[in-house]
């Protein structure tokens, strides 16, 4: 039996569904178990891959089997979240704390499956995978409770919430805990979203009350305050890697909220001076910025608005 067909055969009997049996699946399982044509099970070993040079490039130079660029989503969606799920892999193993969308993702096989999987084809296998799939349950139920403490934990309006972890998010519960008690005089927050889950936090009713749309297809800022002391929409943009208050993405707001009536304050937030000045000349005019290292404080890009003594 070629390891292909052995790995199909495993991810079977581990109980995985027909769709994670298949060749991308199996070619997924061997390598992360950095198993060639020509090694024994017995000689699995555990490295950590991402998806495009690490598990693809691993089945194009050991198996002879290329798969598209674009593929990669397809690997995510299809295999790796429900290996993590199923607790067969562990996802950024080597750096929990990354964000969702990080080009430095990677997966390695978990402990408990490498332990397994060194007994396929020995006479110990059926009873090494009973007791496997007897634990499975606890061992998913380990993955995520180890996940969960990792998340940023948050209190809005007496409800505790918790953002996924990663730089994006610690910025976000910065502007929350930091920047609008400074300067937001009555904020009440009406969304924020998240790397992991888009609609973390929605206040359903304001945002209808005011004319914001919020559905699948809404691209609201990261944050979204209303300061019910002057009538204004603070509209934020957490910026650790992308995405600043460009010209591009006032004019896309504004087409989003062209129904909404409040004052709209545009803000660009970021960690630190190194990453406002990489995005400096990208910022729009007429647009706000505040640096989480530099609390106290805000950079405006507001021309003559603010001239004048002190």
């Amino acid at each position: 039996m070629s390891k292909i067909k052995e790995a199909k055969e495993i991810l079977k009997q581990m109980g995985f569904p027909l769709s994670q049996q298949n060749e991308m699946s199996a070619l997924t399982l061997l390598a992360l178990c950095n198993l060639k044509k020509n090694d024994s099970w017995v000689d699995v070993s555990k490295i950590s891959l991402g998806v495009s040079n690490g598990i693809m490039g691993f089945a194009k130079e050991h198996y002879k089997i290329r798969y598209a660029p674009n593929t990669r989503e397809t690997f995510r969606r299809n295999v790796l979240h429900q290996f993590v799920q199923g607790g067969l892999a562990v996802y950024n193993p080597d750096n929990p704390n990354l964000p969702v969308n990080s080009p430095k993702a990677h997966y390695s096989i978990s402990n408990e499956a490498l332990n397994l999987l060194k007994y396929f084809n020995s006479q110990k296998w059926d009873e090494k995978l009973t007791e496997y799939l007897k634990n499975k349950g606890t061992l998913i139920k380990k993955y995520e409770k180890e996940r969960y403490f990792k998340k940023i934990p948050l209190t809005i309006s007496g409800k505790k919430i918790f953002l996924s972890p990663g730089n994006h998010n610690v910025l976000q519960k910065d502007i929350l805990t930091e920047f609008a008690p400074r300067f937001i005089k009555q904020g009440v927050l009406l969304y924020l979203g998240d790397t992991e889950e888009k609609n973390l936090y929605i206040n359903a009713e304001l945002l209808s009350k005011f004319n914001i749309p919020i559905d699948k297809h809404s691209k609201l800022p990261d944050v979204v305050i209303y300061d019910k002391s002057n009538g204004w929409l603070f509209l934020i943009e957490a910026v650790t890697s992308h995405g600043p208050m460009s010209p591009k993405r006032i004019i896309e707001i504004e087409k989003l909220l062209k129904k909404c009536k409040l004052g709209k304050v545009f803000v660009t937030a970021f960690p630190d001076f190194k990453t406002f000045t990489k995005y400096s000349r990208n910022l729009a005019w007429e647009t706000e910025v505040w640096l989480a290292e530099a609390k106290d404080h805000m950079i405006h890009f507001n021309g003559d608005k603010f001239f004048g003594p002190r």
